[in-house]
């Protein structure tokens, strides 16, 4: 969803309707937002070359699956369907492994996140949205400048999200907010926990370096990617089969690796529902392990949706 950010901005705002934004960030701030996007995508860039018969070994992989499994759904089962939209209501332990998970995507903390999420569907493709790939206009070259803006470049605004106005009830929770100040924390797990892991492996420093770098770096940069293609392509791109107030769209090749978020017209079109992928083939790896969450009773008043549900936002209806 966005980039590192620790700002929780609890302060109340006096007087009238809050205000969209927040504290902007300071110099501070901006230096770790260059630094934990930047690296992991030169990373990125080097994994082509460096995977190219050396430095990638069945460890590495097995280690990066996992990690971008558990930091992924992290994001779109967690901070998305159910710290966001509520699809889902969850049992503490359950709630507090989810915001973990999360914040060990290295995307912003979960009050920041829900805050900044919660304000695009407000102001979804308008003004006020923070990352519509919409903003600068319809010709080419403003929708190649809004690409770039929603895919990327709006993590580099010093703008932030006034937490008060749309995320007020993750900020009355304790747990949540210990764990959003304990944010640094998380991002460090993320890289040091692959490659203590890997090192343990292959009883070895080089193991535990090549973890570090394919298991941490690039799966960071690359789930990076995965989550804002959601922001950009998913905007712009794709089938639009439900009625929404705005460009999302479903667009189907990036589904598995999103975990199911690439339905993203249903789900701007009934925003809670714990399904995005609706319809015959759509496959949401994250709606299937909401179900087992249900099954096992970590998870209770999904709401999964029905025909009634489908036919009120079904286009041309």
């Amino acid at each position: 969803m966005g980039a590192p950010s620790t700002s929780l901005n609890p302060s109340p705002v006096g007087g009238g309707r809050k205000p969209l934004s927040g504290a902007e960030k300071t110099n501070g701030k901006m230096a770790l937002i260059y630094l934990f996007l930047l690296v992991p995508l030169a990373a990125l860039v080097a994994a082509v070359p460096l995977a190219w018969g050396w430095g990638l070994s069945w460890v590495d992989v097995g280690l990066s699956v996992f990690f971008f499994y558990f930091t992924g759904l992290g994001v779109t089962i967690g901070y998305h369907r159910h710290f966001t939209h509520g699809s889902f209501k969850a049992r503490k332990g359950l709630r507090v492994v989810l915001a973990i998970a999360g914040s060990m995507a290295v995307q912003m903390n979960p009050v920041m996140w829900v805050a900044t999420h919660r304000r695009h569907h407000a102001f979804a493709d308008k003004e006020g949205d923070p990352h519509s790939p919409w903003l600068f206009g319809t010709g080419i070259t403003a929708l190649l400048k809004g690409f770039w803006h929603a895919h990327m470049g709006w993590n580099f605004n010093r703008d932030t999200t006034n937490t008060t106005r749309f995320a007020p009830d993750l900020l009355a929770d304790r747990t949540i907010v210990r764990i959003s100040k304990q944010f640094p924390l998380y991002i460090a797990l993320s890289f040091l926990l692959p490659a203590v892991l890997g090192g343990l492996l292959t009883m070895s420093w080089w193991g535990a370096l090549t973890a570090f770098f394919w298991a941490g770096l690039v799966r960071v940069a690359f789930l990076h990617h995965v989550t804002w293609s959601t922001n950009s392509i998913c905007h712009l791109l794709g089938e639009r089969p439900f009625a929404s107030r705005d460009k999302a769209a479903n667009f189907w090749p990036l589904a598995i690796l999103s975990f199911g978020e690439s339905w993203h017209n249903l789900h701007h079109a009934d925003p809670t529902s714990a399904r995005h992928g609706v319809l015959r083939g759509q496959l949401d790896t994250s709606a299937r392990l909401i179900w087992v969450f249900e099954k096992f009773g970590w998870a209770h008043d999904v709401r999964w949706p029905t025909p009634h549900r489908l036919a009120k936002i079904t286009a041309g209806q």
